[in-house]
This record gives C-alpha cells, sequence and structure tokens, in this order.
C-alpha cells in the first residue's frame, strides 16, 4: 500500500496516539484525514497538514467522509477506566455503538483495510504472563466495552469481507500523552507533578506493575500494517515485552529530574489489573521489535512536558 492509494483516515486524531500516528504518517507521505468530536483530544494537537473533521464517530453520514480512503486507523474511544465505570452507557455508546458504526461506514464507503484499538485491558483477570493475544479476561466497564466491540469486528471481519487488525496497546507513553484527564496515567502525572515541585499520587502500595511501550515503537508497527499483508486479520500486542512496578517508575523519574519529593499515598482505585505484561512474540515475527529504552523514552517525555505543558498547567498549579 502506498500514498497513491488514497488517503489515510485517522479516528481519534486529536487525542495523544492518534495525533503522533498523523505526524508520523504525513512524514511518510501519506494524505492524513483526520476525525475527532473534541470531547477528550485537542484542537491543538492535531498537525496542520491533516484534513481536520471534527465528527461524532457515530455520526451516520461518517462514510462521505472517508470514501477513497486507502485505509483507517480508528483510535477514537473512551478510554479512562475510571471515567468509564461513573458512565457505562456512554462508554458503550462510543466504544461499542461507535466502533460499529465505523466499520459500517468503511463498507458503504468501500475502504477494505481497517485497523482499529483494542487494549490489554481485555486481560484484566489473567494470571498468565507475559500475557499471549488468545487470552481474554475482561473485568471493567471500559475492557468489557473493548471486548463487546472486538465481537462486532470479527463479525464484519467474517460476514461484509473487511480486512481487519486488532492492536492491543499497553502502556503506551510519550509527547502528548493526556494529562488532563481526572487520573491522568502515571507516567506524565509523575513528570508533571514533580517539574511543578508537587508530590504525585501513588494508589495502593505501588506495586501494580505495567508494561510502558514508547508511542515511537507503536508507530512503527503501525505503519508496518500498511506495508505488510500479514498484518491483515491479525491481533498484536503492543508492548515492550517487560514490566515495571509503579513504584520503580516514580523512582525512575525522580531520579532522572533529580528529585527528592516524596510522593503521597492513596487507597487503591478499584477495577485495575495488578500486573500488565505482553508477550510480543507475535508482532515479533514479523520483524517488529521496541527500540526505545524506558529511560530514554521517559527523557523525551520529560522535555516535551517542560516545553510544551509546564507553562500551560502554572495557572492551574
Amino acid at each position: 500500500m502506498t500514498a497513491a492509494d488514497g488517503p489515510i483516515v485517522v479516528t481519534g486524531v486529536a487525542g495523544f496516539i492518534g495525533s503522533n500516528l498523523a505526524e508520523r504518517l504525513l512524514a511518510d507521505g501519506w494524505h492524513v484525514v483526520g476525525v475527532d468530536d473534541l470531547s477528550q483530544g485537542v484542537i491543538e494537537q492535531v498537525p496542520a497538514e491533516v484534513d481536520f473533521h471534527e465528527l461524532d464517530i457515530r455520526d451516520p453520514e461518517l462514510h462521505r467522509l472517508i470514501r477513497g480512503a486507502a485505509a483507517i486507523f480508528h483510535l477514537a474511544a473512551r478510554n479512562c477506566v475510571s471515567d468509564c465505570e461513573l458512565a457505562p452507557v456512554e462508554t458503550a455508546s462510543v466504544n461499542v455503538v461507535g466502533t460499529v458504526n465505523v466499520l459500517e461506514a468503511a463498507v458503504r464507503a468501500g475502504v477494505e483495510r481497517v485497523i482499529y484499538a483494542e487494549s490489554s485491558a481485555l486481560y484484566e483477570g489473567t494470571d498468565r504472563f507475559p500475557t499471549p493475544e488468545e487470552v481474554h479476561a475482561p473485568r471493567s466497564v471500559y475492557a468489557t466495552s473493548k471486548a463487546a466491540a472486538r465481537a462486532f469486528a470479527m463479525g464484519f471481519g467474517r460476514a461484509r469481507g473487511l480486512a481487519l487488525t486488532a492492536l492491543r496497546y499497553f502502556c503506551v507513553y510519550g509527547p502528548r500523552q493526556d494529562y488532563r484527564r481526572t487520573l491522568p496515567p502515571v507516567m506524565t502525572a509523575f513528570i508533571l507533578r514533580l517539574l511543578q515541585g508537587q508530590q504525585p499520587t501513588i494508589f495502593g502500595t505501588g506495586e501494580k506493575r505495567r508494561d510502558f511501550v514508547y508511542v515511537d515503537d507503536v508507530n512503527d508497527f503501525h505503519v508496518r500494517c500498511l506495508a505488510d499483508g500479514r498484518t491483515a486479520g491479525g491481533t498484536f500486542n503492543l508492548g515492550a515485552g517487560r514490566d515495571h512496578s509503579v513504584a520503580e517508575i516514580f523512582a525512575l523519574v525522580a531520579r532522572l529530574l533529580d528529585s527528592n519529593v516524596e510522593p503521597l499515598w492513596a487507597p487503591d482505585l478499584p477495577g485495575e489489573a495488578e500486573r500488565t505484561c505482553a508477550d510480543i512474540g507475535a508482532a515479533r515475527a514479523l520483524g517488529w521489535e521496541p527500540k526505545v529504552p524506558l529511560e530514554e523514552g521517559i527523557r523525551r517525555s520529560i522535555d516535551y512536558i517542560r516545553a510544551h505543558v509546564l507553562d500551560s498547567t502554572a495557572g492551574a498549579a
């Protein structure tokens, strides 16, 4: 697949992963059509060269916008676990109905290639680590919505002839990660709070373990999906294949910032997995390998937050 085959559509283009993906696709010579309703994404994050449309993925006219596209990356979702627990109906509407509408729009528009976001949350209840793709153990509202969307996607693949690739992101981090959430992701929360001279919060004992993967490595697999036909019909974990405790991440961020600020400790958050660790054998078999070491990725994240986030949050701090 090449740029001559048509533009690439990215839903959720104003979000963390979507905006980074759009930037990468543009650098590779693709024309990018971006879709986002800006309910969670930020318009300032969308690269200027993107053909941007403010639109809800549930809009029945979506098919008109994507006609002629070479492929769709469907990343739009409600994805904050705690927020999803508080709003299960809206979560199901966006994550399930929205996904079905994107798939139906692809069929109506004649777009055969759809790469869509699942989640490592599908493994919440497992005790098998590293976790391979065949494991399914969703527990939370968010994970259940992703499991339901997957069931619909598999049905579309069988009945409508869509060439689908499911991507299960683990803890992706890097520039543009959303610090505005009710509970921001730990990496960004730790960096931002310490840069502000404030105490970050660690929920529980700090011993929960997560598999952190840098956004550029994830984008390497995204573009591989466009170039390698073996990804069609597959499901792939995208993680680093190793895990670290939340306390370890805090200590590393504090060391890199030369900070002696101690964290605040709060009661554990309900519904979160104790551990995530990806079996990335399927992605590795296609030649993909995460390349950015954790410390280097954190340094890049620190540089971005210093340059682009710190001033904008000074008033709130």
